[in-house]
């Protein structure tokens, strides 16, 4: 498939996020669709969930991972959500793998899930992997579907080297331009990344999270990394970059290394009116919300 006719084929980008609650998933989404706005629900049939029947359905712990998330200021994704496994159990952890192993076989690469974004809360009191979450990466085969591990609520981490370097005497700003720093390393050599390169199926890579409360939270870490998580795959890669809104230097990017050497010829330039106007259309692939 031409990757620059994709989007008539496969329309939207499809992402599981998966994550205990309070782990931040909403505010990601959002984030990622550069919205405030809570995202519309559908079931099955494609029909708009009243959002009453939805806030019932979260109390018991009752939500359907059938059910597609669109956010109206960036339709061209489409999210299904899964609790975690905290409450569900055996049960919960049965239905997300079914939910995985179905949405990798479907024939329409539209149905299909494109990438597992799976949400580990980084605040002080969860920086444990549960039990599910540590089963999930042992035993769930997800597949080609890549899976990636977003360390939420990093600033967290944050907060605690900074604490200990006010307790050992820092000056405030001092402290608070250090902490990130001193974080992220001990972060790299610490139990959360050893955990998941000794599972039996560990995740393609993993990006960490801070302040996405913040109205100026920048998610384009996460973008990136999903980007390059896909670059294999050429058809999806131009899809997720072309859907995103968020990162105009990422669609640059992947214009330019992906497609403008294709489209020029030894000479350096384009031979013809009709080989530039594909050029065109090809390069302008990757930003279709600007044509």
């Amino acid at each position: 498939m031409d990757p620059s006719k994709i989007r008539e084929k496969i329309v939207r980008f499809r992402i599981l996020i998966i994550g205990r609650a309070n782990a931040g998933k909403t505010t990601i989404l959002q984030k990622v669709c550069n919205t405030r706005d809570n995202p519309e629900i559908y079931n099955n049939a494609e029909e708009k969930i009243d959002s009453a029947v939805l806030t019932v359905s979260r109390e018991r712990g009752e939500l359907d991972i059938e059910n597609e998330m669109v956010f109206r200021h960036n339709p061209g994704f489409v999210f299904h959500d899964s609790p975690g496994f905290e409450a569900g159990g055996e049960s919960e952890f049965n239905k997300v793998k079914a939910f995985i192993a179905d949405r990798s076989k479907e024939r329409d690469i539209k149905n299909r899930l494109h990438v597992i974004w799976y949400c580990i809360p980084m605040d002080e009191s969860a920086r444990s992997f549960t039990e599910g979450e540590t089963k999930f990466f042992s035993q769930c085969d997800t597949g080609s579907i890549p899976v990636m591990v977003l360390f939420t609520k990093f600033d967290a981490v944050y907060d605690t080297e900074f604490a200990q370097l006010r307790k050992e005497g820092m000056p405030w700003k001092d402290a608070r331009e250090l902490a990130p720093k001193l974080a992220e390393e001990s972060f790299a050599n610490g139990p959360q990344l050893k955990l998941l390169k000794d599972v039996r199926r560990p995740p393609k890579c993993h990006v960490c999270l801070p302040n996405m409360h913040l109205d100026d939270a920048d998610c384009r870490p996460l973008i990136e990394r999903t980007a390059g998580t896909l670059d294999s795959n050429e058809v999806l890669t131009q899809l997720f970059v072309s859907t995103q809104q968020t990162n105009l230097e990422l669609c640059m990017k992947y214009a330019v290394e992906r497609t403008l050497a294709k489209c020029i010829d030894s000479t350096g330039t384009t031979s013809d009116e009709a080989r530039y106007m594909k050029a065109v259309g090809k390069l302008g692939a990757w930003f279709p919300r600007l044509l």
